[in-house]
């Protein structure tokens, strides 16, 4: 399972601001230090916002920061909401699958993506940060 770049920057987005401690960097930093451009991390910030993850203030003395929900959130329960609830594969498009009517294979590629969002389910975005990856955060907002 490939994840979309959304789902990989939002990911990348709430680690890094999860380092920032008290700065509150703009989201023109953070895109740099993610080295995406800017409009797409503007687009993922609106939506980490929009959940309740991101503090996203503007003007001066504005800038980013993790809330509360954002540090203890679920790193399942955000690439789901970034991902969708569609299937692995599009048994059904445009041209259907003519083994739709008695294929097994599209079972188990749904229980597969559910083992994918239960093994990241317990795992937090505070998780993903301890040693050794938030020292290495902090060295590429430092580098930028």
């Amino acid at each position: 399972m490939r994840l979309l770049r959304s789902t990989d920057l939002a990911l990348r987005v709430l680690m890094r601001l999860a380092v920032a401690g008290a700065a509150t960097p703009p989201t023109r930093q953070v895109a740099a230090d993610m080295d995406v451009p800017y409009t797409h991390a503007a687009k993922v910030v609106a939506e980490l916002q929009h959940l309740g993850l991101v503090d996203a203030r503007r003007g001066r003395g504005g800038g980013l920061a993790l809330t509360e929900k954002g540090r203890t959130a679920s790193v399942g329960a955000v690439v789901r909401t970034f991902e969708g609830d569609g299937d692995v594969v599009d048994c059904e498009g445009t041209t259907p699958c003519p083994l739709s009517s008695g294929c097994r294979l599209r079972g188990a590629l749904r229980r597969a993506q559910e083992a994918f969002y239960a093994a990241l389910d317990p795992v937090t975005v505070a998780d993903i940060v301890a040693d050794p990856t938030g020292p290495l955060l902090l060295g590429i907002a430092r580098a930028s």
